[in-house]
């Protein structure tokens, strides 16, 4: 995006966020989880199980991260951190959702609780990372490496083999946009607002990247921010090039707003023409006004 592009759209996204009732959407987003607790360690403990899970359709995932939070009780910190191999059984005998079975999950939960014991925090085990690369992918390659490093033979001895691990920790992390886990640091590290906890400290709001998945790259190519139509990290990477021009300390800020935009059906991927008629996005959207001016002509006498 250039400068004069990022002129343009500025105060068309400032307005749009402005007009966001953030606090209205947060029951149809995963977030809502740890919005449940105040001890930070809980936070970062039920954020990342949540984050991990909320994949598909939230009417399917949402019962599963809360039925496992009910049965790890009032501290999720506190139950991951004296979990073992026979807790994990006892806890996800019979687990499935989707890619993912009970070992999948038993791996993330002991994996977070051994980082608790030896590091005190989920972001401390991160800042290992971010210290040693210095970019997000680097630090995300070896947070999830070692939230692996657990006895997985006990583990399938005990609940059976893993299925979808890679799909819920990616290890190596790969050329994917790992929208699940930069979901999940946006949570940690940027605001506090709304909707984000910023309580990690030791992470700068500008190094994040933006959670790209389908709603978010749809509105990104609308807007100008990327041509690319892949979701891989190279496109993740660009958009959020694009939103430096826009916010340099705090570019992921429009992510929220923008997701549920597509989410709740008002910026769909077959575009409406009333909807797009109303946007405040519209003057910089590559899209919308084709739709608008054609219903114009089409009324001329």
């Amino acid at each position: 995006m250039s400068v004069k592009a990022a002129e343009r759209l500025r105060p068309l996204l400032e307005s749009f966020l402005a007009s966001t009732d953030a606090r209205a959407r947060i029951g149809f987003d995963p977030v809502e989880f740890p919005h449940r607790y105040t001890d930070p360690r809980d936070i970062e403990v039920s954020a990342l199980l949540a984050a991990a899970l909320a994949y598909g359709r939230a009417d399917l995932f949402r019962p599963k991260v809360e039925a496992l939070l009910r049965r790890m009780g009032a501290s999720p910190a506190a139950s991951v951190r004296g979990l073992d191999v026979a807790g994990a059984r006892e806890l996800l005998h019979g687990f499935v959702y989707r890619f993912n079975v009970g070992t999948d999950v038993a791996v993330l939960l002991l994996g977070m609780g051994r980082a608790l014991r030896e590091h005190g925090s989920l972001e401390a085990l991160f800042v290992r990372g971010w210290e040693a690369h210095g970019t997000i992918h680097g630090a995300l390659s070896d947070f999830t490496a070692a939230l692996r490093d657990v006895p997985l033979g006990e583990l399938r001895r005990a609940l059976g083999k893993e299925r979808g691990l890679h799909h819920l920790l990616p290890s190596p992390l790969g050329s994917g946009a790992a929208k699940r886990l930069n979901l999940y640091l946006r949570w940690m590290v940027r605001g506090p607002d709304a909707v984000d906890f910023g309580i990690w400290k030791r992470v700068p709001a500008s190094g994040l990247v933006i959670p790209l998945d389908t709603h978010l790259g749809r509105i990104a190519q609308h807007l100008g921010l990327t041509r690319r139509k892949d979701l891989s990290w190279r496109t993740a990477e660009e958009v959020t090039a694009s939103l430096r021009r826009l916010d340099a300390e705090d570019p992921v800020r429009y992510d929220f707003a923008l997701c549920h935009y597509g989410m709740s059906g008002v910026c769909p991927a077959r575009p409406v023409r009333e909807n797009c008629a109303r946007c405040l996005l519209l003057p910089a959207c590559g899209v919308g006004p084709r739709l608008t001016r054609s219903r114009a002509s089409s009324s001329d006498p």
